[in-house]
């Protein structure tokens, strides 16, 4: 089913109340604020009726695809007859530009621990996550700072210095004001800024009646209130939202004292000043505050026939603060039907600390497997024993400032689109971080450290070193001019329908680090769509894409493994060829959709990393070139009547080669993956839902040691497992009302129950390193994510 909805007015722009709407049997009527929302049939054209006593009647026609929310806002006149019947098709709308629609719908109720957009990416071809406790990404081989995020054409930015999943705490996101969500992962149009992977482009909702939405759940929960006033030229929504991960980290096989604190506040604001000139505010202000104390853990490994334990016991804590503010006042001026002006400016602050003192004792032993015996799984035999001691006081304050203006043209169905910003970027950069490290009473030297050891055969002299350590204070500005023009238009190519997008992006930028100015960069984009739909009896359309992409170089990318600043670093450069084609038919005389696209990427002056959890450490050097390559799959449709699901399969294969050693993988190499959304209801009982999320991710690079160079270690993790599963029973359907009863003040109305992780699969994020004795082996300890985690959720709608 499609869903159109709106606001009626009349040639005065004021709202139109109960006008009837009708489509075949179907029927609704405007509220007094002229609001209306209708479900029709999906993938069909289907005509719906507008009428009323005193204003002339329209007749539309539409075509959405399954679950598309389509905003439809027609001026209903006293003495002008319709001209024609309106056709509007939204099921083509976004597939020519392989851009994927998500609905929001899906976004709130799907389980996950970490519910969101990012939540059901996961499930898409050729996006990757392999930590339930993070919202970052990666895309076809790409990082998580290679991903581009907007909200209302506005885009956001993630907090620095974050290095574990668990200290993340809230998505910018938040889903209960979120009106649609377009994804893109190769080939997009110079419109979108200069990252190398993908676009999450999400549009809040403009609200069209007073409503007050409350989600709870044991992992926190969220409160939105929305309203217009009279008149409606005044629209606003806030949203507050509350996470605490303990139900989560608390699973896990690492006792702590753990004390989150993970908060928002988001307000969307819009005024309409007159018909052709209106105001709108996005406003945000979080604190994540992360304390953490943790106490002892063990870990089981290695076989049935050697068992082995590592038990660790801890002394000290972490305590991490991330605040953020964000604003942006956006105007927009309609100077005609064709033309359509914006102006923008926002800002974004975020003031960062990360303090931590821990030592870690650990004993690494065999472990008693006599079956029957009281003490089976105790250690019973120490083969190593070491402690590690971690330090560190890092502080960071970013202030990051943009103007841009931004125009959209119609000249005889051709678009013309364009933008020119301004953005200064101030970051003040304290990083100070060290790590010592005793195996069996002796200090362990860095890997590079050449002073010859030779304990405990022969005493050793030279000065004590520690194994990490890493000092450094930068203060740096990097003022960016960015701009694009684009032009596209559809026409038909013989009896086929057509459409092609072609543009051009430029981007200047230049560094100012501690006072010293470097040389300004200039790099130039060309980018290209082509898609047609044939005129045949199979519903096809097929899509080619591709251009030159770049990523100049962002804080974190011009900063080294030791802190130090290369302000020199250039853009890495990236040539994307996307060919995709999708397949539309009926099953079961229910809508499914195949769609597949290949893609190839070659690039050049590539800044290489390494990936510690989620901290992405660079090389700040463009040492390296890469190619990555791959096939992504999905099928979607009605598997369920009246439910959307869908099944994705991706093959990926990136490589780099680094000062020309040759070629390895890179640590994004995921090669294989698998993902499934499914819902479901019991047919006699529909108000039962289920929606089941499920992952399957081959192991990436990473079963190394951080220092190793990684042509000597190519180890992989193993793979990720995951399926959540949530069980949802709906006590008040938004298509109910109630007159009378307990029910009465509800709009929605639902109490669910979910369970993450539901096989209770060990998956590992990262591995730690420890030393046997007496065979100076080092064993690789899986550090695990979480286990199965049971959560109970209500939903709520006045």
């Amino acid at each position: 089913m499609g869903t159109i909805q709106g606001v009626i007015l009349d040639d005065s722009n004021q709202p139109i109340p109960n006008v009837n709407i009708k489509a075949n049997n179907e029927g609704t009527q405007t509220n007094e604020n002229g609001f209306y929302q209708l479900k029709i049939p999906s993938d069909s054209n289907f005509t719906v009726v507008f009428s009323h006593l005193s204003y002339k009647g329209i007749t539309a026609s539409f075509n959405l695809k399954n679950g598309e929310v389509f905003e439809f806002n027609p001026v209903m006149n006293t003495n002008v007859e319709q001209i024609a019947t309106v056709i509007i098709s939204g099921s083509n709308r976004k597939d020519v530009e392989g851009i994927v629609t998500l609905n929001p719908t899906i976004i709130r109720n799907i389980p996950g621990a970490n519910q969101g957009v990012e939540n059901i990416l996961a499930t898409l071809p050729g996006v990757s996550n392999n930590n339930e406790l993070s919202t970052q990404y990666s895309v076809r081989g790409g990082n998580f700072d290679e991903n581009l995020v907007y909200v209302n054409g506005i885009q956001v930015y993630r907090p620095f210095l974050i290095r574990s999943g668990q200290q993340e705490g809230l998505s910018f996101v938040n889903t209960d004001m979120v009106h649609n969500v377009e994804f893109s992962a190769g080939g997009f149009q110079a419109k979108y800024g200069d990252k190398l992977s993908s676009v999450l482009d999400i549009t809040y909702k403009k609200p069209v009646d007073f409503a007050v939405n409350t989600d709870l759940s044991l992992l926190g929960g969220s409160f939105t209130v929305q309203g217009l006033s009279k008149d409606s030229k005044f629209t606003g929504m806030v949203g507050m939202r509350y996470r605490d991960n303990s139900l989560l980290v608390n699973a896990k096989e690492t006792e702590t004292n753990y004390n989150p604190t993970f908060a928002d506040i988001q307000s969307y604001l819009t005024y309409r000043f007159t018909d052709k000139f209106s105001v709108s505010f996005l406003g945000n202000a979080s604190i994540n505050k992360y304390n953490y104390e943790p106490q002892t853990r063990q870990t089981n490994f290695g076989t049935i026939n050697n068992p082995l334990a590592l038990l660790v016991y801890y002394e000290g804590q972490e305590k991490d603060a991330y605040k953020t503010l964000f604003g942006a006042l956006q105007g927009t001026y309609t100077v005609n039907d064709n033309l359509k002006l914006h102006l923008t400016t926002s800002t974004y602050h975020t003031t960062e600390e990360e303090y931590f003192d821990i030592l870690g004792q650990y004993r690494l032993g065999e472990v008693n497997s006599n079956i029957g015996d009281e003490n089976l799984g105790e250690v019973e035999f120490s083969e190593g024993i070491g402690s590690q001691l971690n330090h560190g006081r890092n502080d960071l304050d970013a202030l990051i400032s943009t103007i841009e203006h931004k125009g959209n043209y119609n000249y005889q169905e051709n678009d013309f689109e364009w933008s020119v910003q301004y953005t200064k970027e101030d970051i003040r950069d304290r990083l100070v971080e060290w790590e010592v490290i005793d195996s069996a009473g002796f200090s362990i030297n860095p890997p590079k450290y050449r002073e010859p050891n030779n304990q405990p055969y022969d005493p050793y002299e030279g000065p004590l070193v520690a194994f990490q350590n890493v000092r450094a204070t930068n203060n740096t500005v990097i003022s960016r001019i960015q701009a694009y023009l684009q032009w596209s238009r559809r026409y038909k190519l013989g009896q086929h329908d057509a459409w092609v997008n072609a543009g051009l992006r430029s981007h200047s930028w230049t560094v100012n680090n501690d006072g010293e100015k470097y040389d300004t960069q200039t790099v130039i984009s060309p980018r290209a769509q082509f898609a047609i739909k044939p005129d045949w009896q199979h519903d096809m359309l097929f899509r080619i894409s591709g251009g030159l992409y770049y990523q100049p170089p962002f804080y974190r990318e011009l900063r080294d493994s030791i802190g130090a600043i290369n302000a020199d670093v250039k853009a890495q450069k990236s040539l994307h060829l996307v060919i995709g084609n999708d397949y539309s038919f009926k099953m079961w005389d229910r809508p499914f959709k195949l769609t597949s696209e290949a893609y190839y990427k070659n690039l050049k002056d590539v800044n290489p990393y390494t990936i510690e959890n989620v901290r992405i450490r660079y090389r700040a050097q463009n040492i390296a070139k890469a190619y990555a390559y791959g096939l992504d799959l999905r099928l979607n449709g009605e598997f369920v009547p009246g439910t959307e699901s869908w099944f994705s399969f991706g093959y990926l294969k990136t490589e780099e080669n680094i000062n020309n050693r040759g070629y390895i993988a890179r640590p994004t190499d995921q090669r294989l993956k698998f993902g499934a959304l499914f819902q479901d209801y019991v047919p006699k009982v529909p108000s039962m839902k289920m929606y089941l999320n499920l992952v399957y991710n081959t192991g990436l690079p990473g079963g190394s040691p951080s220092y190793a160079d990684p042509y000597d270690y190519q180890n992989r993790l193993p793979d990720y497992k995951r399926a959540d599963l949530g069980l949802q029973y709906v006590i008040v359907d938004e298509n109910q009302d109630f007159t009378s009863g307990w029910r009465k003040p509800f709009k929605y109305l639902s109490l669910g129950f979910e369970i993450f992780n539901v096989f209770d699969v060990q998956n590992s994020i990262t591995n730690t390193w420890v030393r046997d004795v007496y065979s100076k082996r080092q064993y690789a300890i899986p550090n695990y994510l979480t286990p199965r985690v049971f959560n109970v959720r209500t939903t709520m709608k006045f």
